[in-house]
């Protein structure tokens, strides 16, 4: 359960605002999103490899 504690006084959005950013980091959507569909391990796999080339590529690019 995900808690916010509130000061006195303190305006409601800012304290919206620090609940949807503590939700995102818990990643409750992203699993959810997912969890939706099944995906092959050997795409899941390709897919993880694919974004290691693109990322390992854009590091040399900045060199």
């Amino acid at each position: 359960m995900i808690i916010v504690p509130v000061k006195d006084g303190e305006n409601i959005e800012r304290a919206l605002k620090k609940f949807k950013r503590k939700f995102e980091k818990t990643g409750v959507v992203k699993e959810l999103r997912t969890r939706q569909q099944y995906d092959k391990p050997s795409v899941l796999k390709r897919l993880k490899m694919e974004h290691a080339i693109y990322v390992q590529q854009l590091r040399a690019n900045e060199e």
